[in-house]
């Protein structure tokens, strides 16, 4: 099933705006391929004022949240993974959603590994009848 963040985000960016506030994000910096003016991070994250005279060419769609926005009157342009977006909420009440941290999305390769089976080295259980201790990452199978 899709993430519910990108389709909540809009939702929230259209209620915001439609109140007459103003839209702002919080955004994970270090989220890989984010792309936001770094100077103007702190402790890995950075608050975008995503508003619409603030902002243009604003697209959002499920992948990703991009604009063209000014940071100390440069331009830049942003590229915000729905993955790296923390929050969204009106300036002027704080009234919004914070978003539960979210591990980078892995490649179908990395998928793939993640669900093979590797061999038990420990061999049968000792004399004393206990099973072998599980070790690493708990995994689900879709069973038919």
């Amino acid at each position: 099933m899709n993430s519910s963040r990108p389709y909540l985000v809009r939702a929230l960016y259209e209620w915001i705006v439609d109140n007459d506030c103003t839209p702002h994000m919080l955004v994970n910096a270090e989220y890989p391929a984010v792309q936001v003016p770094q100077s103007f991070a702190s402790d890995g994250q950075i608050v975008l004022n995503i508003s619409p005279s603030a902002v243009r060419h604003l697209h959002m769609d499920n992948e990703a949240v991009s604009f063209e926005g000014r940071f100390g009157g440069v331009a830049h342009t942003l590229f915000v993974p729905a993955g790296a977006i923390l929050g969204i909420y009106a300036r002027e009440n704080g009234q919004g959603m914070v978003f539960e941290l979210e591990p980078p999305l892995l490649d179908d390769e990395d998928e793939e590994d993640d669900d093979t089976v590797e061999p038990d080295d420990d061999g049968p259980p000792t004399s004393g009848g206990q099973p072998p201790r599980p070790s690493g990452r708990p995994s689900l199978k879709v069973v038919k």
